[in-house]
């Protein structure tokens, strides 16, 4: 399949086909057991869904690239993909281990016509990379998997009026429990989180301190993500739950910092000063500058003399 497009999948039912599985009993929304799946064909693929997929996986016998880089899924883990995002899957051949867990794909046209159309695009991890999986504690998965076999169950039984809105109340909990779960990962996971955060701080220091703001301006979120090899959704939430601030307030930050002093220390005026910092005008940058800190430049100068 080198050189190929990726293998895009419009429907569910069409991915039940390809995974060998039955005719979903529910055109726009299915729940896997992924113990009765069939291992993936034996190629390398580049996939895309046209649904949502949350998947909460063990002993997956699968290397998956996100990037450049590879990682593997032999614990209990769970992730979460948008319609249209495109993943690589290779199979890791003649594994005796049966992959466990389970997957849910939503339709979008599921979600038509009710609240969680437009919430769940709200639920950030859904643009988290792959290595930015969810790693549950068994109590977490127990709830979890409870959930999808609710839903599951919901659908299984004779649909009527009531059907839809339980199957979305269900789909609520489940992620504002994974929002949860995300949220307490941020906390625990305290070592590599906070190596996120030194090596932040060491970013904008070193791109602050050198000429690339007057060549390039104000470093971007994306810039900034790529760097540290992480999603820009995913940096701007761990940094919230961290620090109460975004990105692109840290930026803003190391910014006024650097003005102030440049400020305090030097003679340069305002625009001169404006341009070093990476703006093509005076008036942006002062802007800026007094809705952080309440002075203009030139009365947070005055302020020294």
């Amino acid at each position: 399949m080198a050189g190929t497009g990726p293998l895009r999948f419009k429907t569910i039912t069409e991915f039940h086909q390809y995974r060998g599985l039955p005719k979903p009993e529910h055109p726009l929304i299915s729940v896997i057991d992924m113990s009765s799946v069939q291992q993936a064909p034996p190629h390398e693929a580049n996939l895309v869904k046209d649904f949502y997929s949350v998947a909460l996986k063990r002993n997956l016998n699968v290397r998956m690239k996100y990037g450049q880089q590879e990682y593997d899924f032999n614990e209990g883990i769970m992730f979460f993909m948008a319609p249209g995002q495109v993943f690589r899957i290779e199979v890791e051949r003649d594994s005796p281990v049966q992959p466990s867990g389970w997957m849910l794909l939503v339709h979008p046209d599921f979600l038509w016509n009710t609240p969680l159309a437009k919430a769940i695009k709200q639920y950030e991890f859904f643009d988290y990379a792959v290595h930015e999986a969810l790693f549950l504690s068994e109590k977490e998965e127990t709830t979890i998997t409870g959930i999808m076999q609710g839903i599951q169950q919901e659908y299984h039984s004779n649909i009527d009026q009531f059907s839809q809105n339980v199957i979305i109340a269900q789909l609520e909990l489940l992620l504002t429990y994974s929002d949860r779960f995300y949220h307490r990962q941020f906390i625990t996971r305290k070592i590599s989180n906070h190596r996120i955060l030194n090596r932040l701080e060491e970013l904008l220091t070193d791109y602050f301190s050198g000429d690339e703001l007057a060549t390039k301006g104000l470093p971007t979120v994306q810039y900034i993500s790529d760097a540290l090899n992480v999603s820009p959704n995913y940096l701007s939430t761990l940094l919230k739950v961290l620090t109460g601030q975004s990105t692109q307030q840290h930026i803003h930050d190391k910014l006024i910092e650097k003005a102030k002093e440049k400020l305090s220390t030097t003679d340069l005026s305002v625009s001169e000063i404006a341009y070093e910092l990476g703006f093509e005008h005076s008036q942006s940058f002062s802007k800026l500058f007094k809705n952080k800190t309440t002075l203009s430049p030139l009365d947070f100068r005055r302020s020294f003399n």
